[in-house]
C-alpha cells in the first residue's frame, strides 16, 4: 500500500476531527454565555411582569443543549461514515498488495 492510501485514511480522521471541533463550537449557546443568557431571561420575565422560575430557565437550557446535542451527533455521524468510508478503502487496497 502506498503512502497516498494512507494519506487518504489520515486526511478522513482529521476530517473527522475538524467536524466535530466545529460541531461543537457552534453549539448555541456555550457555557461561558449562559450567565448572560440567565440575566437576559430574568429582565424579559421582569419586562413582561412574569415571574422568573429556575424551572422555567432550565427547560429553556434543556432544549437548547437538545438542539445543539442534535447538531453535534449528525456532524458526529457524518464524521463516522467518511472515516469509515476511507478505512474500507485502505483495507481494500491493502488486500489488493498482499493477494
Amino acid at each position: 500500500m502506498n503512502n497516498s492510501d494512507y494519506n487518504k485514511a489520515e486526511n478522513a480522521v482529521d476530517q473527522t476531527e475538524n467536524s466535530l471541533k466545529n460541531a461543537a463550537d457552534n453549539a448555541k449557546w456555550k457555557i461561558s454565555e449562559l450567565a448572560d443568557k440567565a440575566k437576559d431571561y430574568i429582565n424579559e420575565k421582569r419586562d413582561n411582569d412574569q415571574e422568573a422560575t429556575q424551572e422555567d430557565w432550565l427547560d429553556r437550557v434543556k432544549s437548547n443543549v437538545s438542539d445543539a446535542w442534535e447538531d453535534i451527533k449528525d456532524k458526529a455521524d457524518e464524521a463516522w461514515e467518511q472515516t469509515k468510508d476511507a478505512a474500507e478503502d485502505v483495507k481494500a487496497e491493502w488486500r489488493k498488495k498482499t493477494n
